[in-house]
């Protein structure tokens, strides 16, 4: 009997040990984000659940997982490159963010009737299909798609234009246009700061980012120690208004890398 209730302890004792390890692991490498606005379409869509690489640049006090860290600044990590999607502590409001990495320190930055200018020369842009869905309410909050073709009642199509967008370097990535000569459309030159990254939602006329000053609401320019993490795969995705409502999972996003 009491050889059996040691084989149990010693099971319960594995059991906590690897939930414990587990949950290290978790904390320390991994954050999961359920992407819950549609700044980010079409890359990522409301409703996508993501595990983000809280060590692709390394490790700060704002991931670190203690009341308390014994140190400042960054350690091990790398630096962003453009194009990455990061999730950020937002410089003022302390939220979690997700946008692209558009200018790295002391690039400069501008919009110039919806293009994208990189140190004076504006970014290839190549028509794209539309993107389209459907006009219902979506994830938690139930917001509605903006769209270009507006008005559209519910349950019709909403169409959005599309482009490809091709930052120096090679990386390309999708970008929608809801709107001509949106309040993002058209922006003085940003100077990015030596130790900060300028970020932009793909859903350019339905993102606040770094194109808009923290005084009114926007991101402004990001601070290093801000990042946490790089996302780089979609895990699932859930089209409904709760992540557990595995009937209104997207099958064609299952384990989706993200670009």
């Amino acid at each position: 009997m009491a050889k059996s209730e040691g084989g149990i302890m010693e099971t319960v004792k594995t059991v906590v040990y690897a939930l414990v390890i587990a949950g290290v692991f978790r904390t320390l490498f991994f954050q999961p984000f359920w992407i819950p606005s549609g700044s980010m379409k079409d890359t990522l869509l409301i409703g996508d659940f993501l595990f983000v690489n809280k060590m692709a640049y390394g490790y700060s006090q704002h991931s670190c997982p203690f009341s308390m860290c014994p140190f400042s600044g960054r350690i091990f990590g790398s630096e962003p490159e453009r194009g990455d999607v990061v999730v950020f502590r937002h410089p003022t409001n302390g939220t979690d963010f997700i946008k692209r990495v558009i200018g790295l320190p002391g690039d400069r930055v501008q919009m110039i009737d919806g293009v994208l200018h990189l140190n004076g020369d504006p970014v290839r842009l190549t028509p794209a299909a539309p993107f389209e869905e459907v006009v219902e309410p979506q994830g938690p909050q139930g917001h509605t798609p903006r769209c270009a073709n507006a008005p559209v009642g519910e349950g019709a199509i909403c169409s959005k234009d599309r482009a490809t967008e091709e930052l120096p370097g090679g990386v390309t990535h999708s970008v929608l246009n809801i709107l001509d000569g949106a309040r993002g459309d058209n922006t003085g030159e940003f100077v990015v700061p030596e130790g900060h990254y300028f970020v932009m939602g793909d859903n350019r006329d339905n993102s606040i980012d770094s194109r808009f000053d923290q005084s009114v609401g926007g991101v402004g320019f990001v601070p290093f120690e801000n990042l946490l993490g790089r996302a780089d795969r979609v895990i699932f995705s859930s089209a409904g208004r709760r992540m557990v409502y595995f009937w209104t999972w997207r099958s064609d996003r299952f384990f989706q890398a993200i670009e």
